[in-house]
């Protein structure tokens, strides 16, 4: 018998993690050019430090949300957690990229903390604060991508040593780690991990991540680009044929095929893709000088971190609570279908409405809010859809297309901020256009989303009148 742990010191120890993996992703991308200039590396090879966590990402959340329903939730928790505080304490220490980027690797792995965070409150949660308990964690992914931002202008700011944003992750990597101590001890369910599906999973997920994070600096139609994007169709085919014929899959085909689980890994892609352009345009746009282009702030990254991102950021700590009452009240779907309409409107009224500082503030922070409220809703509309059993693989899914979604986001605007540019003076940079386009984008993407969930995922009630009916019929007959 597992002993009894409070439901707030789960939501806590679940949150902690979330909220861990969310600052990793997301903390490195505002000083990259001050890793580079620190460690007298080429920009290129820096951009290796987002990039190889994506990968690490993409190769171990699946494997990582299996093993949790083999071996049991506590310990894979627990180790993933200790991998992790190896890589932030390495990348506080390191004095070459080379080390860095395998410290970068080692945090890639907090990324399966996630599904299995999502997995333990199913299993541990009492069913009438399951919902709720989701929403308030899955929240802290948009919560923790902002506080990153803010926490790389304040702590590196003066060009002050890089260092200082790792030895942070390490602080909040050892405290996510002792709470997870306090996590009950529950036996997995037995069976084996499909190794090779994993590695074939990998190898596909790789191929495709790779040429997006690095199309920009390679060139798009470069052969190594297209190679990639080629092995990568043909990997991720044959994994499809090669799960279908395995006993113990790693990822269920029959799951992937349901419409709902579909259209939520659809949204979640869109989710990602929109919140990376919000953050990474909006992180340009605002520093741009106004002297010389005509519009942006002049920001320092001081003033970036505190007067524009972190409203952004503060208000959507509130809404995972909100957006589980709310989902008690409407469903996850509607919830959902919201979230994705007020972030597109806040992302269209960018595109128009950034004259003034208060105008582009509370653009972000309704499209920030509207963020957190999506990913507070995916957890629980996918668990309203898949067995216990299969709670912890399908959210490895979901947050791996999250991740796909959020790395074209970041390619594609920086893409598009390099195209569209013009010379002030010695100084290339990008015109007011192209931050209307990357605006643009992420306010398309978001309502393709909602639109996505509004017409093909049936509402509840009518999904309780079909299973009525099904039943009926043959009673009838």
């Amino acid at each position: 018998m597992t002993r009894s742990v409070p439901p707030r010191l789960l939501l806590l120890a679940a949150a902690a993690a979330t909220f861990l993996l969310s600052l990793i992703q997301s903390i490195p991308v505002p000083v990259l050019p001050q890793i580079a200039q620190q460690l007298d590396a080429d920009p290129t090879v820096v951009g290796w430090v987002t990039t190889a966590t994506l990968l690490a990402a993409s190769a171990c959340t699946p494997l990582l949300g299996r093993l949790g329903h083999v071996v049991g939730i506590k310990p894979v928790f627990i180790g993933t957690l200790v991998v992790t505080l190896a890589g932030s304490v390495l990348a506080a220490t390191a004095h070459d990229v080379t080390w860095l980027i395998v410290a970068r690797v080692l945090q890639g792995t907090s990324f399966g903390l996630f599904p299995l965070g999502m997995s333990l409150l199913r299993h541990e949660l009492p069913a009438a604060r399951l919902t709720s308990g989701m929403a308030t964690v899955s929240s802290t992914l948009g919560v923790g991508g902002g506080v990153a931002l803010v926490a790389a202008g304040l702590l590196t700011q003066g060009d002050a040593d890089y260092r200082r944003i790792f030895w942070l992750s390490a602080a909040v990597t050892a405290v996510a780690l002792a709470l997870a101590f306090t996590l009950p001890r529950r036996a997995g369910s037995g069976g084996r991990v499909d190794v090779l599906g994993a590695i074939v999973l990998s190898a596909g997920l790789v191929s495709l991540l790779l040429p997006i994070s690095q199309g920009h600096t390679w060139g798009w139609t470069s052969p190594r680009v297209l190679i990639l994007f080629a092995a990568a169709i043909v990997i991720l085919v044959g994994f499809w044929f090669l799960e279908r014929r395995t006993a113990a899959p790693l990822v269920s085909v029959e799951m992937l095929r349901r419409r709902p689980i579909l259209i939520a890994n659809l949204a979640a892609m869109a989710v990602g893709f929109a919140m990376f352009a919000l953050q990474l345009a909006t992180s340009y746009f605002v520093q741009s000088p106004r002297a010389a282009t005509g519009f942006g702030f002049t920001a320092t990254s001081l003033q970036t971190s505190l007067i524009f991102l972190l409203p952004g950021a503060a208000a959507s700590v509130v809404m995972g609570p909100l957006a589980g009452r709310l989902m008690g009240r409407i469903g996850a779907r509607n919830v959902l279908v919201l979230a994705c309409g007020l972030a597109a409107l806040g992302m269209a009224s960018l595109t128009v409405l950034h004259g003034t500082r208060a105008e582009t503030i509370t653009a972000f922070v309704v499209a920030s809010c509207a963020i957190a409220m999506a990913y507070a809703a995916m957890p629980a509309l996918l668990v309203s859809h898949v067995q216990p059993a299969e709670t912890g693989i399908a959210n490895s899914v979901n947050s791996i297309m999250r991740t796909v979604g959020g790395t074209i986001g970041g390619a594609l605007v920086i893409t598009i901020l390099a195209a569209q540019s013009e010379s002030y003076g010695p100084v290339s940079l990008p015109t007011e256009n192209a931050y209307r386009l990357s605006y643009a984008l992420g306010a398309i993407v978001f309502a393709v989303g909602g639109l996505l969930v509004l017409l093909f995922l049936d509402r509840p009630a009518r999904r309780a009148r079909a299973r009525v009916s099904e039943v009926a019929a043959p009673a009838i007959a």
